[in-house]
């Protein structure tokens, strides 16, 4: 297995690991949180909050890549702050690409994560309040149990979108080997090259596999969460 891959293809397939795993992780609170907000809050803007969240689905990917890089680049109204100040720099990086793949990613989180939040009969949570439990706690004790099972189906949503993430990526932080270049843009690359086609359906396979593992393990997770709710 391990000759079946060059190193090149492998620091590819462990970067958009990285990328993606960094993507979900970072997001997942404040996933979290913007679903909670959607789902039960009422204030003003909350249609202009959701039509924000949604807009990389809508968008070309590419237009996305492009905001990112005006506002996260070295020189971007964002990027120029986090350079000057603390040293972080996103663009031509592969937290660029973790960037990247977040924001495409977080509108299938939130999503899975509202209907979820949606689900829940909010006279438990009503309940919950009248024997005293804060706010806070009644999300803690009884609405997170609940969603559980959307939580882990909105976290492999956005890390399966994630790994597949091209357009925003490849705009943003480039493709450069070893350093950008995730599975998606190794791919494209070896497209490119007269006779590259063998290179890329090795690497077309090794994602099919990547995808499928997180499905079946996302069924799984979201079984024995689903188990655990309903106390069988």
């Amino acid at each position: 297995m391990a000759d079946w891959l060059t190193a090149e293809e492998w620091r590819a397939v462990a970067l958009s690991l990285r990328v993606s795993l960094l993507a979900t992780v970072v997001s997942l609170p404040i996933g979290l949180l913007v679903a909670h907000a959607l789902a039960r809050w009422e204030f003003r803007g909350k249609q202009i909050l959701n039509g924000l969240v949604h807009l990389p689905l809508i968008l070309p990917p590419v237009v996305t890549g492009y905001l990112l890089l005006v506002t996260f680049g070295r020189r971007g109204t964002v990027g120029q702050v986090l350079d000057q100040w603390f040293g972080i720099v996103l663009a031509f990086r592969w937290t660029g690409a973790a960037l990247a793949a977040g924001v495409m990613a977080f509108p299938l989180m939130v999503r899975a994560m509202r209907l979820a939040i949606e689900a829940v009969d909010p006279r438990l949570e009503q309940a919950a309040g009248t024997l005293g439990a804060s706010r806070p706690w009644v999300f803690v004790t009884v609405t997170l149990p609940l969603i559980l099972p959307g939580i882990i189906a909105g976290a492999v949503l956005a890390f399966a979108k994630a790994m597949g993430e091209f357009g925003a990526t490849i705009t943003f932080v480039s493709n450069i080997p070893g350093q950008t270049q995730t599975l998606p843009s190794a791919i494209y690359a070896a497209l490119q090259v007269p006779g590259g086609e063998g290179n890329a359906a090795r690497l077309v396979w090794v994602s099919i596999t990547i995808a499928m593992g997180a499905l079946m393990l996302s069924e799984w997770l979201a079984r024995r969460a689903a188990r655990r709710v309903s106390g069988r």
